[in-house]
């Protein structure tokens, strides 16, 4: 497998079209079906299987119509602290905290 950083920009949207062109073949689902289910136009559809991805709202339907949404979820996922990123996280944001000024009377 290529190195993905390698790739074209134009490169990478041409494969991740394709393949969604793959995944819709093998699921035996028409252009005109999928551009109705995802309320996505067919000449979208069209583009977006070429390799012009230009809406990404677009392009969530689709991959949420094609049961492929799960690709993305390494992108959902929060990153969870080691102990001791927590540890300077929270004693950072009670260092900066200012402090009132006392009142003597």
């Amino acid at each position: 497998m290529e190195d993905i950083y390698m790739l074209a920009d134009s490169a990478i949207i041409a494969r991740i079209g394709e393949r969604l062109k793959s995944v819709r073949l093998k699921q035996n689902i028409t252009q005109q079906t999928l551009a109705e289910e995802t309320c996505v136009s067919l000449s979208s559809l069209k583009k977006i299987e070429k390799g012009e991805i230009r809406s990404f709202d677009s392009f969530l339907r689709i991959l949420r119509s094609l049961g492929k949404l799960d690709v993305l979820q390494p992108l959902m996922e929060e990153e969870q602290l080691s102990p001791s990123e927590y540890y300077e996280l929270v004693h950072s944001a009670s260092a900066h905290q200012r402090k009132r000024a006392t009142r003597k009377i």
